[in-house]
This record gives C-alpha cells, sequence and structure tokens, in this order.
C-alpha cells in the first residue's frame, strides 16, 4: 500500500524483496491494479550486508528511502537466544541503518531527501509476548533521531512512523495464533482488540492504507517541517500525548 501510494503521487517506486519471484508477483499485482504508475524492481536480502551491497549495486541512488522491512513473533522472553536476538536486530534494524547509511549522502549533496523508518506501537509500549521485537522497534527511534540530527540543514528529513496494530496478513495469523482459529473473522479481530490490544481507541485494526497515507504525506514537500521525529498512526493505541 505504501508502494501504490507513492506511485500514485508521482513517484518511481522500487520494490524490494529477498526472492525474485515474489517481486515479479508484487509488481504484476500493482501494475494491474495503477497501469499509469512507475514501478520498478530490485530483489536482495537487506537483512545482511551482502544483500544491502546487492541492492546497492543495481541502485545507487534514491530520493525517499522507506525502511520497512520487519519480522515478528510471540516468544516469551526468557526463551529467546542469541540466534533469535541477532536475527531481529539484523532484520529490523540493521537493515535500515546500512541502507540509510548508504543513501543518505546523496540526498544530502543533492539537496533534498526523505528517509522514514516504520516503527510500531511496540517501540513504546512493549508488549509481553515479544520484548525481542519491541526492542528493535525502540531502536529504530533513536536510529531515526539520530539520522535526522546528522542531516540538519540539508533539506532531508527523517522521521519515524509508529504504527499501531495494523491488517496485514501476518498480523491476522498472529491473532488467530493469540484467539483460535475457530471464530469468524470480524468476531477475532474483536478477540484479538479486547483481550491482546485493549489500549486501542478505534477498537478495530488499522487498515494498511492509513499508515500508507501517513507515509506518502511524510515522503513529500508538504512535510518539509517534520523531521527527527515519530509520527503515531496507532489508532490512539499508545497512552500518552508524546511517543
Amino acid at each position: 500500500m505504501i508502494a501504490a501510494g507513492l506511485a500514485r503521487a508521482g513517484a518511481t517506486t522500487v520494490i524490494n524483496g529477498r526472492r525474485p519471484e515474489r517481486v515479479e508477483t508484487v509488481l504484476a499485482e500493482l501494475r494491474a491494479a495503477d497501469p499509469a504508475a512507475a514501478f520498478e524492481g530490485a530483489a536482495a536480502d537487506v537483512a545482511t550486508a551482502e544483500g544491502v551491497a546487492a541492492l546497492l549495486a543495481a541502485l545507487p541512488e534514491v530520493d525517499i528511502l522507506v525502511n520497512n522491512l520487519g519480522i515478528f513473533g510471540a516468544v516469551p522472553v526468557l526463551d529467546v537466544d542469541d540466534e533469535l536476538w541477532q536475527r531481529y536486530w539484523d532484520t529490523n534494524v540493521m537493515s535500515g541503518v546500512r541502507l540509510s547509511r548508504a543513501y543518505l549522502p546523496g540526498m544530502r549533496d543533492r539537496g533534498w531527501g526523505r528517509v522514514l523508518f516504520l516503527a510500531s506501537d511496540s517501540a513504546v509500549a512493549i508488549p509481553a509476548e515479544m520484548v525481542h521485537y519491541g526492542v528493535t522497534k525502540t531502536a529504530l527511534l533513536a536510529v531515526s533521531r539520530g539520522y535526522a540530527k546528522a542531516m540538519a540543514g540539508t533539506g532531508v528529513t527523517v522521521n519515524s512512523v509508529i504504527a499501531g496494530p495494523t491488517h496485514t496478513e501476518g498480523v491476522e495469523e498472529f491473532a488467530r495464533q493469540l484467539v483460535g482459529d475457530d471464530l469468524p473473522w470480524d468476531e477475532a479481530q474483536h478477540e484479538f482488540m479486547v483481550h491482546h490490544r485493549p489500549n486501542s481507541l478505534i477498537q478495530r485494526l488499522i487498515e494498511p492504507e492509513e499508515i500508507a497515507n501517513m507515509v506518502v504525506y511524510l515522503s513529500s514537500p508538504l512535510a518539509a517541517a517534520s523531521t527527527g521525529g515519530a509520527l503515531r498512526v496507532d489508532g490512539g493505541y499508545v497512552d500518552s500525548i508524546l511517543p
């Protein structure tokens, strides 16, 4: 949805994924939905340094970078071993660190650019069942702020987006793990929100288009004065007037 939104706004949008066949499938879906939009693809596993290098070789410069790679899953915190900690850190944090470090100098030199980190309500309201995930999202808030400071006065902005519980395929599977598979989806979603995400003020999962709207805005010239921030699209989930 973020890619589609940026393309509708006029950006030539590059889709990244680990597997070439998956990238081609997504490109076909996006092009079918919006034949007038410009989409390209670049397959690389950016959870690794080697994958980032491959992507940079294929795509040396960008004007807008959306760091949206992330994994999540429920694991009791005392059962999270070193290997899993490292996997989450490499995927959720280092992918964005490496890409931002590579692309920001070019944006700075050209005098314009946008970098976005997709964070989560879990960054500030650490879920008991996903501490390892929450920690990585907290780190993104600090990384985003730090890169924004490095870009001060250059015309380049760096922000993070705090997304609340969002209706994706992975979250739907996760919700069913917690509430069971026997309920119709509307009932399962209600049970999930009431018992596992009760702080939500909209009392439903956020639709991906709603996250995309914020990303498209922050990527635009309209958001020139928004940088170093953590902007919330969380349905009021975080019980605070600040992140």
